[in-house]
């Protein structure tokens, strides 16, 4: 029996707490879309649950330029997120030791200005990289030799992790990241200043609030099966996101399927294919409709090909013995073929099937859902009736909220969206704002 003394903590509604998050974050920065806000604020969110996760995802917040409001998105995040840690610049040793204190409850890591680490001219960084790399998935540990004990020591690295700064981080850090683009405020848009003694307790309460919502749902999150709509390590990556996202409720599930849907499809888009890859694409473009190209009339296209590396490579452009090496990766080979004029060394495009299936499919046509399917029951509450991993059905028209930041929207159960911040993030008008 509860005495007069104790009092029953009221219980919190996930979906209006998210709503506080997005409210708070859009207050103080102007963020490039909603699909932004939503990974930002399940980012958050998801740092206080860090013992259900099996990956812990990287947020990458990027800006071509100073002045785009990387590092004050970077300031809210540590305002609310579980145990940060900042830094703007750290040794691998350090960001080891502070994740290995205490591994069942690491920090969060947050790292400003990480162009100064990993931009051209930092140097390599490969063991810091390495950690974040490894960091990513749960019981991927550093080991080291102690002379001292003459044993082999295990150093934990699993923590989730946010890095800022000018230009695209490094590609593995990317693949396992939320990436934000930043972009320079334009002329009308405003923004609260942000000041740490001011605005920092009312971050901190939402941090508590965070904490109090998620800790009694570890055991639920950690055993989960969200339907995805992403695959591989995109999937391993949003996972927690969005489960957490379906833990909420309200219009959260859809709109973090749709996050995770169009920001790893920008992250995508704007990948540098590597040199291999890009030779495949190429190949595929001069190859048109012939069955069989001779090795030099392939070379002469593909150093025809506007914009492309192929007459730039060595002293007069990609050699036969370049690009057979180049292709040999893919099970590719030249063979002796014979044409109209006589036989040469050439090859077939059958044989470069299979490489650009895996590697650079042809884009799908345009057309069906925008929008992944959200389960019609939330997956923690009975995994074993989860549906399959992947699917994409149409989502129910009475569960449907067709965007995140549309005030006066009906959406499904919970508390509507309601913006307290800048309206320019709800002007679905604007050239560079994301449509439902």
């Amino acid at each position: 029996m509860t005495s007069s003394t104790e009092t029953t903590a009221e219980p919190i509604d996930g979906a209006e707490l998210l709503d506080d998050v997005a409210a708070t974050i859009t207050r103080y920065v102007i963020l490039p879309s909603t699909s932004a806000l939503t990974a930002v604020v399940l980012w958050v969110a998801a740092t206080h649950a860090v013992p259900a996760w099996n990956c812990a995802p990287r947020l990458v917040i990027r800006a071509p330029e100073r002045r785009c409001g990387k590092s004050r998105l970077l300031d809210t995040v540590e305002g609310m997120s579980h145990r940060p840690l900042m830094t703007v610049n750290a040794s691998p040793s350090a960001v080891y030791r502070s994740i290995g204190v205490a591994p069942s409850d690491p920090p969060t890591l947050l790292i400003d200005e990480a162009d100064t680490i990993f931009g051209p001219k930092a140097g390599d960084n490969e063991d810091l990289r390495g950690l974040l790399n490894a960091g990513h998935q749960r019981g991927r540990p550093a080991l080291r030799y102690d002379a001292g004990s003459r044993s082999v020591e295990k150093i934990p690295t699993f923590a989730m992790a946010a890095l800022a700064g000018i230009g695209a981080m490094p590609d593995t850090i990317e693949d396992r990241a939320a990436v934000i683009r930043m972009r320079r405020r334009a002329p009308g848009e405003q923004v609260a200043p942000y000041r740490v003694g001011r605005d920092g307790p009312e971050l901190d309460a939402l941090r508590q609030r965070l904490n109090q919502w998620l800790s009694p749902h570890i055991e639920m999150l950690r055993n989960a099966t969200p339907d995805m709509p992403l695959e591989d390590r995109a999937a391993d990556t949003w996972e927690p996101m969005i489960a957490v996202a379906d833990l909420a409720g309200g219009q959260w599930p859809r709109a973090a399927r749709k996050a995770a849907v169009a920001l790893t499809s920008d992250r995508d888009a704007g990948d540098e294919t590597s040199i291999p890859t890009r030779l495949l694409a190429d190949c595929r473009t001069v190859f048109q409709d012939a069955d069989a190209l001779p090795t030099q009339d392939l070379l002469t296209r593909l150093k025809a090909l506007s914009e492309s590396p192929w007459a730039t490579i060595g002293k007069d452009g990609l050699s036969g013995m370049k690009l057979g090496n180049l292709l040999r990766d893919f099970e590719i080979r030249s063979d002796t073929i014979r044409f109209q004029t006589g036989q040469a060394k050439g090859y077939y495009r059958s044989d470069f099937a299979d490489a650009w299936n895996r590697y650079c499919p042809e884009p799908k046509p345009a057309g069906g859902e925008a929008v992944p399917a959200v389960p019609a029951v939330t997956s923690q509450v009975s995994p074993e009736e989860a549906s399959t991993t992947g699917t994409a059905q149409a989502v129910p028209t009475n569960q449907a909220s067709s965007t995140l930041t549309c005030e006066d929207e009906a959406g499904t159960a919970g508390t509507p969206w309601v913006p307290r911040a800048v309206p320019d993030l709800i002007d679905n008008t604007h050239p560079n704002r994301e449509t439902a």
